[in-house]
């Protein structure tokens, strides 16, 4: 019998830490998503350096209102991604406090996770990894606003 209950309760015990862990996990991702936003959003590049892997591929397509037409695929290194960030909203005309900031976390499991954000600029879909215990968003795949979107009923 007591073995029984001390194997009760160190599964319990492990099971409550596994749920405490996802649970930071998940609100980890989440900001670093919104530091993501936030780089743009505030022209802070200390977000950028906190939460963006230097390796980071993000690509991605703008629609040209005047051509009625997005643009070829466009590719962003990290570097690339700083310069934008300290000039795309410095006088802040582009976005503002009522600006959407939006996270939606699809999957985190114990070293990657996939997110969507959408914001002024329209959806980045976000794949981060998990390095010395730290989440970083590795790849973005982005367009501006889409036209439509479509997703699978469940």
């Amino acid at each position: 019998m007591r073995t029984y209950l001390l194997s009760f309760a160190l599964c319990f015990i492990f099971i409550s830490a596994t749920g405490q862990n996802t649970s930071k996990d998940l609100d980890a991702v989440k900001a670093a998503c919104m530091d993501y936003i936030n780089t743009f959003y505030n022209a802070d590049t200390t977000l950028a350096y906190k939460s963006i892997h230097k390796s980071l591929r993000k690509t991605g397509f703008y629609f040209a209102e005047e051509e009625n037409k997005y643009s070829k695929q466009l590719e962003m290194p990290f570097d690339k991604l700083i310069a934008l960030a300290k000039r795309w909203n410095a006088d802040g005309s582009r976005a503002n406090d009522s600006s959407p900031k939006e996270v939606s976390v699809f999957e985190v499991s114990d070293k990657t996770a996939v997110a969507k954000v959408s914001a002024v600029w329209g959806i980045d879909y976000i794949s981060l990894m998990k390095i010395d215990g730290k989440w970083l968003i590795v790849n973005v795949l982005w367009q501006s606003p889409p036209k439509f979107s479509v997703t699978e009923s469940k």
